[in-house]
């Protein structure tokens, strides 16, 4: 066995890195490889034995604003070990290697655990932290001038991928910066068919109708948008409830509580003891 990382340029390897990822997950990143998506700033940290991933835990760059301040964290994610050889130990000793590589190049640590593995995450230091869901009534609907993006399209991809890659934080209160790899994860896997691009705003929007609610995943652009104004342009005559998946900048008015997902975030303060404030949502189309 030996350990290897960041090796996306390897083929053997990723492709058994993919294959483990679909059997565990049911995700396989071969089509956000092969389109550019997978760059240095998403790391996989593997056992490696007979130039087969046995086991892994990948490391996500991101950057954020929070408070009008730049922080930078790492997210971890895919973690991963293929059934004959769980209850080795190695998921811990692959997280210690991340902690230890990353403890004082970033200001927190932190991941999204399922309900299975709620009480491995602590062991290291990381606390259980509750986020906040807002929501708001909507006033008149509004007329919205939008097209639907095809993800099979190139055209389209590039349009959406070269304004998340640009793109500014959706909230200057608690946003992310450099996430458009992660976005387009979320365009091509979750939601290829909810994205929409509206050409007054040159923004790429991700929503959708349920009934009398309304689900705005992301709002992206490169200048300054009033995210509320978009929302209610987006919302129909049925729309009784906007449900934000992120931190909207303006929450005057809104209904704040919290917020009931399949899996709880947990967090770890490193080198300036900084970590994520309470009475925020991460954004969903950051979130490994």
């Amino acid at each position: 066995m030996r350990f290897s990382k960041g090796y996306k340029n390897d083929q053997q390897l990723r492709d058994s890195f993919n294959q483990l990822a679909e059997d565990t997950f049911g995700i396989h990143f071969g089509q956000w490889y092969a389109r550019g998506y997978w760059t240095e700033k998403y790391v996989p940290f593997s056992y490696i034995e007979d130039d087969r991933v046995i086991a892994n835990v990948s490391v996500n760059l991101i950057d954020f604003t929070m408070a009008g301040e730049e922080k930078k964290a790492i997210q971890i994610g895919t973690v991963m070990t293929h059934p004959n050889y769980r209850n080795r130990g190695l998921s811990t000793d692959l997280l210690k290697i991340v902690l230890a590589e990353y403890r004082d190049q970033v200001d927190f640590v932190y991941l999204f655990a399922n309900q299975n593995v709620l009480e491995f995450y602590p062991k290291f230091g990381f606390q259980a932290q509750q986020e906040t869901l807002f929501t708001m009534v909507p006033g008149t609907a509004g007329e919205v001038s939008m097209r639907k993006l095809d993800m099979e399209q190139e055209a389209d991809r590039n349009l959406a991928y070269g304004i998340a890659r640009d793109r500014l934080p959706v909230s200057t209160r608690f946003g992310t910066r450099n996430t458009g790899e992660l976005f387009m994860f979320y365009a091509l896997y979750a939601f290829p068919e909810d994205l929409y691009y509206l050409e007054e705003e040159d923004a790429v929007v991700m929503f959708q109708r349920d009934g009398d609610r309304l689900d705005l995943f992301d709002v992206v652009c490169r200048e300054n948008v009033d995210v509320r104004k978009i929302a209610e342009k987006l919302a129909d005559g049925e729309t009784k409830q906007i449900v934000f998946h992120f931190t909207p900048e303006d929450t005057e008015g809104m209904q704040a509580g919290v917020f009931h997902g399949d899996e709880v975030l947990f967090v770890l303060p490193m080198k300036s003891g900084a970590g994520i404030p309470d009475g925020v949502k991460h954004p969903l189309t950051s979130q490994a």
